[in-house]
């Protein structure tokens, strides 16, 4: 798995589930975990493959909960268009685009890139699996 350098101070289970209640999301157990453990930070190894077509991104930093630049709730309101297809950005690439973790039934656990500056009819275009939960995404990373 990969390490993850925290950034982010450390909030506690209590903490994660008032912003759960702020935001009417239920975070998957191992994202919840992996918030309490890490709180967001940066990763090495940090590439992951998008697809085929799309090539390769890497992990710029995962947000985390609390009073910083990568801040979860704000992200959170800022991304609405995901949002209604039920995902929540937990990370970003260089380009500003996001990683995101399903938060509603059809998609829960899973992890998904979304690509913002493609057009397309249906946003769920613009979304790539990238793996069916977080533990296996950080699983999947690599060295350039």
């Amino acid at each position: 798995m990969a390490k993850i350098i925290r950034v982010h101070d450390k909030i506690s289970l209590e903490q994660i589930e008032a912003f759960e209640d702020r935001t009417n999301v239920k975070f998957p157990v191992q994202y919840k975990k992996f918030l309490t453990e890490f709180n967001g930070g940066r990763v090495e190894p940090n590439v992951f493959k998008i697809s085929p077509e799309e090539g390769e991104s890497v992990v710029n930093i995962f947000y985390g909960i609390g009073s910083m630049k990568g801040n979860l709730e704000k992200k959170f309101i800022f991304f609405d268009e995901i949002l209604e297809i039920g995902f929540i950005p937990i990370a970003s690439d260089p380009g500003g685009n996001q990683v995101c973790l399903g938060v509603t039934e059809d998609f829960y656990e899973e992890i998904y890139f979304w690509v913002h500056d493609e057009e397309y009819d249906d946003v769920m275009d613009n979304m790539h699996f990238l793996a069916k939960n977080i533990e296996e995404f950080l699983d999947n990373l690599y060295d350039d």
